[in-house]
């Protein structure tokens, strides 16, 4: 088992009180496997993934635990994190395309990158991980503003993986690419997975279609929670929450004419997680919601590898 997580609790410092971004989440990611993290914005996907590396310093862990390869990783203590930063677990960061440093010429910067690590620059292993991602080489010699905005992904993809990490986070790093550039980062997540470069990984985005495409398993989150995580194809095809039944109907298909049904939305919103609601923090706008709904509902086993916190499931 590559990654397990244990009733992970995150809150972040605000001036309105302690936003409650992650309120208990338990999951295991296993060795090769690319776990596809999804749901509306605000459901904590991106709190989860910078958590496992801590590189944001509003957060506060509150609870829970975070196991990499049979040692605990240290969630609570940014100095201590830092040894396991980018060799055990790194980030392929949202808004990766404005991750490196403007000043410097890219060579320069991944030399000075892997010195702060205690690692020194294999330029043949960096030749050999470009031409994979169809970078020239001379990229090296050139300045970040010099790059379109897939080369620039495709760079930041390459530099987060030059330690081979364990655990590669991959944090909504298609969502400024037009569509077959985003198919063609996925590919090659897909493609470091399959060489080696990365053992696991967690895939984070808003785009289940996306994510379907190159990912194992897939978790469905809601409100700082996990509503439900299976097998890509069951997630899809056979969805048990009534939240990701709802997040599944939205999406439109692939060759259907919708001329006289229109597409419908999940109706209201998600709730404040200054202050969450007791119990299902769904329940509000869940179509099936009764009166055991006020209790929160563990994750349940309904299926082998198929885990929903749904009272109507349990």
């Amino acid at each position: 088992m590559t990654l397990r997580v244990n009733d992970l609790r995150v809150h972040y410092r605000t001036l309105r009180g302690e936003v409650k971004a992650l309120g208990g989440v338990t999951f295991d990611v296993g060795d090769g496997e690319i776990l596809g993290l999804a749901g509306e914005s605000g459901c904590g996907k991106t709190t989860l993934g910078k958590s496992l590396i801590r590189m944001d310093g509003r957060m506060r862990l509150a609870g829970g635990s975070a196991e990499l390869d049979g040692r605990e990783l240290p969630l609570g203590d940014d100095r201590r994190m830092n040894a396991f930063r980018f060799k055990e677990v790194s980030l392929v960061p949202q808004y990766s395309m404005s991750a490196m440093n403007p000043t410097r010429k890219i060579g320069k910067m991944v030399a000075e990158l892997l010195a702060s690590r205690g690692e020194r620059l294999d330029t043949g292993e960096l030749h050999r991980r470009l031409d994979l991602v169809e970078l020239p080489r001379d990229v090296l010699t050139r300045y970040p503003i010099e790059l379109s905005g897939g080369m620039k992904q495709r760079m930041v993809m390459v530099i987060s993986t030059l330690l081979d990490p364990s655990l590669l986070i991959a944090d909504e790093i298609t969502s400024a690419l037009d569509v077959s550039t985003q198919k063609a980062v996925a590919r090659t997540l897909a493609e470091f997975r399959d060489r080696g470069f990365v053992r696991s990984m967690i895939f984070i985005t808003h785009d289940i279609s996306l994510t379907y495409q190159i990912a194992d398993t897939i978790m469905i989150m809601y409100a700082g929670r996990l509503a439900e995580k299976a097998p890509a194809s069951v997630i899809v095809s056979e969805p048990r929450h009534p939240y990701t039944r709802l997040l599944i109907s939205s999406l439109p298909e692939v060759g259907v004419r919708y001329a006289e049904r229109r597409l419908s939305g999940i109706p209201g919103r998600p709730p404040s997680l200054l202050d969450p609601p007791a119990g299902c923090r769904f329940r509000d706008r869940c179509p099936l919601a009764f009166d055991r709904c006020a209790e929160e509902p563990p994750a349940v086993e309904v299926a082998p590898g198929h885990h929903v916190a749904c009272w109507k499931e349990a």
